[in-house]
């Protein structure tokens, strides 16, 4: 058994994430079910991965990360201008809506509606979170905890 957080653990957390004006972006504590991460598998930002190396179950932990260190700037690239006439399927477009579109790839991807105006329609496909600092607490429940279980069936 792991007692804190190494560059390849798998980590049970609670979290809350707020943006700098306090308001909730998401919190595993609402619904009440705790999310895994898996360091080193590339899904969390390396500043991410860093606050949590050496925590133990139990540690709660408070710190920011800027938009380069968390969820990347926002990309100009990454807005695009639709005809309203190619919505005709999904319905009439709204402001804040995400729809999901297919890439030239043929993968899903979600875009947020940021203006409609006359027949032309801005969709922005950066993370809801681009160039935002975010806030985090973090409460570790357990250390890689399918390991622990694997290890306790084994030994029985």
């Amino acid at each position: 058994m792991t007692d804190v957080v190494q560059h390849d653990s798998a980590v049970l957390v609670h979290f809350t994430l707020t943006l700098e004006d306090g308001s909730l972006a998401e919190s595993t504590k609402d619904g009440g079910k705790p999310a895994l991460f898996r360091l080193g598998d590339g899904s969390l930002s390396p500043a991410l991965e860093e606050q949590l190396l050496g925590l133990s179950v139990g540690d709660n932990k408070a710190f920011s990360l800027a938009p380069e260190a968390g969820f990347g700037p926002a990309n100009p690239d990454l807005i695009q201008y639709f005809s309203r006439r190619e919505f005709v399927d999904a319905g009439e477009p709204e402001v804040g809506m995400i729809i999901a579109f297919t890439g030239m790839d043929g993968n899903e991807m979600p875009g947020i509606i940021r203006e409609v105006n006359g027949d032309s329609v801005t969709v922005d496909f950066n993370h809801p979170l681009a160039g935002q600092t975010v806030n985090f607490t973090i409460d570790v429940l357990a250390i890689n905890p399918q390991q622990e279980a694997m290890n306790a069936d084994s030994v029985g």
